[in-house]
């Protein structure tokens, strides 16, 4: 529960910003580094012609620094259409109390919050290995869409999964993958170029985006690989030691001979998926596709994982009840289990000479120092320009 102080200080950024033209702004629920996240309510849910659903959540920022945000709306309207991906209902341009203009991105609200929050609950015992199976198989139906349509999320862990109910359970989730602020476009190998970004979070990150400054679609298996551990483990994937800073987490990574750790109290299927995604050569990881049919989440019935359609369970009322998302706390025990097997072939890993990428035209280069814990790793950060509303 938050102080009252900081009660106080998200009260007044919410005064900050003005409510839309069909919706009216809520409480705050989120706060990123490209811009904070709004409950909203639609102003007139039973209209015929509302297009939009009684509750959503809405991310916001001052226009002249939502490149980021901007560009996650064009990436989801090229990756809606599937039930795993988080709706996009559209933008608005708003003013706040300054008369600033300010970029909103109109979202759909996951009443579950995220597999963080989930993880954080179970008090670093994990999930139930039914559950795992169920948010593994939305999720990587989700990755697949994604990839399908030629992006890759770059940035895939428990904070960006979000948890929406069920329709046909009485209680339950689905998970669905959200927050596309840092998804770019697969490379071109014959025109493109290299791109000189390093996109993500340094706990999740392959070990090819580290080494070779490679994120193509076995990056996001591998980030996808990390999650299932963490569900499994309620600890980070890179758990070996309570003091890790990001630096010794990235020399992990990149070390060919260290692996994340697998636990042994799991099922076989549970093991050999993880083998599956946690290979350190990209090349011989298994894709979306592949896994999809493995026997950990093949067998899963799709009617359970159908989600409730414009309906909030257990919403609470904005007037009286604050919502926050908590975050994943970096206090976790060290465990020693079962290590990952790993096959070191004698090929040559031609991904970093064959790597071509897409010229990333519309960005400018800053440099940055190092990664933030949860916050965004990048060598060069790299700035989207500002993209018209609607476009």
């Amino acid at each position: 529960m938050k102080r009252k102080a900081e009660e106080g200080d998200d009260e007044e950024e919410r005064s900050m910003w003005m409510h839309g033209g069909k919706w009216w702004r809520g409480p705050l629920i989120g706060r990123g580094s490209f811009g904070s996240v709004f409950l909203a309510t639609t102003k007139k849910p039973k209209s015929q012609f509302s297009f939009f659903p009684p509750v959503m959540a809405v991310k916001s920022a001052e226009f002249s620094v939502s490149g980021s945000i901007q560009k996650e709306k064009q990436v989801l309207d090229t990756v809606q259409g599937c039930p795993y991906v988080i709706q996009c209902f559209g933008d608005e341009i708003t003013t706040n109390a300054k008369g600033e203009m300010v970029y909103n991105l109109l979202l759909e609200y996951a009443s579950g919050g995220t597999l963080a929050d989930h993880i954080k609950n179970s008090g670093g015992r994990g999930l139930d290995e039914s559950v795992i199976r169920r948010y593994t198989k939305s999720i990587l139906e989700g990755i697949h869409h994604v990839h399908e349509c030629g992006y890759i999320h770059c940035d895939l862990k428990p904070e960006n999964i979000l948890l929406v109910p069920c329709s046909t359970r009485t209680s339950g989730f689905v998970a669905k993958i959200g927050d596309f602020g840092l998804a770019k476009k697969g490379r071109e190998r014959k025109y493109g170029r290299i791109d000189p970004s390093l996109r993500g979070t340094c706990m999740y990150m392959a070990p090819e985006t580290v080494v070779d400054n490679v994120q193509e679609p076995p990056s996001d298996i591998w980030a996808l690989g990390c999650v299932v551990l963490e569900m499994f483990t309620g600890k980070h994937p890179w758990d070996r030691k309570p003091d890790l800073n990001d630096e010794d987490i990235l020399r992990l990574i990149s070390d060919k001979f260290e692996s994340p750790t697998i636990p042994t109290g799991i099922s076989k299927e549970g093991k050999e998926f993880l083998k599956g995604c946690l290979v350190k050569k990209s090349m011989f990881r298994l894709t979306a596709e592949m896994l999809l049919d493995h026997p950990f989440v093949a067998g899963l019935d799709d009617h359970e994982n159908q989600i409730e359609s414009n309906k909030v369970w257990g919403f609470p009322s904005i007037e009286t009840e604050k919502l926050s998302f908590s975050l994943v706390s970096d206090d976790w025990i060290s465990s020693s289990e079962e290590e990952c097997y790993f096959s070191e072939e004698d090929e040559e890993d031609e991904a970093s000479s064959e790597l071509t990428l897409e010229d990333s035209q519309e960005s400018t280069e800053s440099s940055l120092a190092t990664c933030d814990g949860d916050r965004t790793l990048m060598r060069t950060l790299t700035q989207v320009s500002t993209i018209p509303a609607g476009v």
